[in-house]
């Protein structure tokens, strides 16, 4: 039984070292991603762009806005933040000359008759109406 005892109290500490090992990692992959420009975000949730780092001091920085400053300390910044990829956005097709700027008639390629054009509100309205009287 005292060895069971001895085996997961070694697992525990070995679990332990593990994650701190793992934290300091990924703590000096952001602090390698630090420069002047970078934008990031502090922990507490402020944002700005690295404009200088004091590594005597560990102070970093920030321009929070055109002209406004703050310095943090180098550990406050926890996030690097990634530019936004903005999706491109299809222009529409511009015609060469004015052909396609007319109302041309269309067929309709299943019945072969003049597709139906689109019409004003009033012709709708009209048409409505038409049709209801043909009902009673």
């Amino acid at each position: 039984m005292s060895i069971l005892l001895f085996v997961m109290l070694g697992v525990f500490i070995f679990m332990m070292f593990r994650r701190n090992k793992k934290t300091q990692q990924q703590q000096a992959e952001l602090q390698s991603k630090f420069g002047p420009g970078v934008d990031v975000m502090t922990s507490f949730g402020l944002f700005g762009r690295i404009v200088d780092i004091d590594e005597a001091e560990n102070k970093v920085t920030l321009e929070l806005s055109p002209g406004n400053l703050a310095t943090v300390h180098r550990q406050s910044v926890t996030k690097v933040i990634e530019p936004a990829v903005a999706p491109e956005v299809a222009s529409p097709a511009v015609p060469d000359d004015a052909s396609s700027l007319t109302v041309q008639e269309h067929t309709a390629p299943e019945t072969g008759t003049p597709a139906q054009q689109a019409e004003t509100p009033d012709e709708t309205l009209k048409r409505l109406n038409d049709e209801g009287k043909k009902d009673s």
